[in-house]
């Protein structure tokens, strides 16, 4: 759901959560964000939560993996999320988000308040829990989506250029990628899929011409599949389940995994967990 809306985060479906008192390791990723790691990091320890900064060389899994909390908290953008996300899934605590990315897809999708991240420390220490569904691709957690095909393609010379930070090499990747013919020809539960773009997501996207949107709620209980129709690619094919497979001909293909570049190896088995992840979220709803 958007941050601002009065409505209940995930749908009414969802019970109002108990107000919690916990200790949370919060890992910070200083290349996400606006840079101002250090503001954050001192909000967080006046809230009593122990934080760490990655450096170079550390596993934000095995850094969760190891700490002695109730809680696990990632700040970070869309693609940090899911490692720290998986650690609390595996260790039944609860997670937190703090919004510290250039989208924050994720953030806003919980009802999250995405240009505050201090804002959002507060449901580490003083917050409310509540279940939301997780999918994963061959056993890869995603919070937000997977996408396959030219996107993909996209995110991963995007990675290759990344660190020349220079206009003119993301301008010729986009014009690589529109000019690509070669899009794996992919076949979703054995039918083919007659599309340059395939996004899985968990739970449904408000969908507008060639855009995705944002999501009502987390815990529908549903991945939906999304391909472009038509000669102009001008609408949607949908489907929805709990599980999909797609395969290709290749043994493996790119994927953009929550906005990460990933090889997954072919078949890719896609199923959603229902309300497997207990996230906390402000008392006091954003706005």
């Amino acid at each position: 759901m958007c941050a601002g809306r009065s409505h209940e985060p995930f749908g009414p479906s969802f019970e109002a959560g108990k107000p919690t008192a916990i200790t949370t390791f919060l890992i910070v990723n200083p290349r996400s964000g606006d840079g101002a790691v250090e503001e954050l990091v001192t909000a967080a320890a006046e809230r009593g939560i122990r934080a760490h900064t990655l450096a170079d060389g550390d596993d934000p899994s095995a850094l969760a993996r190891d700490a002695q909390a109730d809680a696990l908290a990632m700040a970070g953008g869309d693609g940090s999320l899911a490692a720290v996300a998986q650690v609390s899934l595996d260790r039944g605590l609860p997670f937190g988000c703090v919004p510290f990315g250039t989208r924050n897809h994720f953030a806003r999708d919980i009802g999250l308040d995405r240009d505050d991240p201090v804002a959002a420390l507060d449901a580490l220490v003083d917050g409310v829990e509540r279940r939301i569904d997780v999918g994963f691709a061959n056993g890869r957690l995603f919070l937000n989506n997977v996408s396959l095909g030219v996107y993909a393609h996209l995110v991963h010379r995007r990675e290759h250029h990344r660190r020349r930070s220079n206009a003119f090499a993301r301008l010729r990747a986009l014009a690589t990628v529109a000019g690509n013919r070669d899009a794996p020809v992919l076949r979703l539960d054995g039918a083919p899929l007659d599309a340059h773009v395939v996004l899985v997501s968990n739970n449904a996207y408000e969908l507008t011409v060639l855009s995705i949107g944002e999501r009502e709620r987390l815990d529908e209980g549903r991945l939906h599949v999304y391909a472009p129709t038509g000669l102009v690619r001008s609408g949607w094919e949908e489907r929805v389940g709990e599980r999909f497979t797609i395969d290709a001909r290749a043994g493996r293909i790119r994927a953009a995994v929550d906005g990460e570049p990933e090889l997954l190896e072919t078949p890719i088995e896609f199923r959603i967990e229902p309300g497997a992840l207990r996230v906390l979220l402000p008392r006091r709803p954003v706005g």
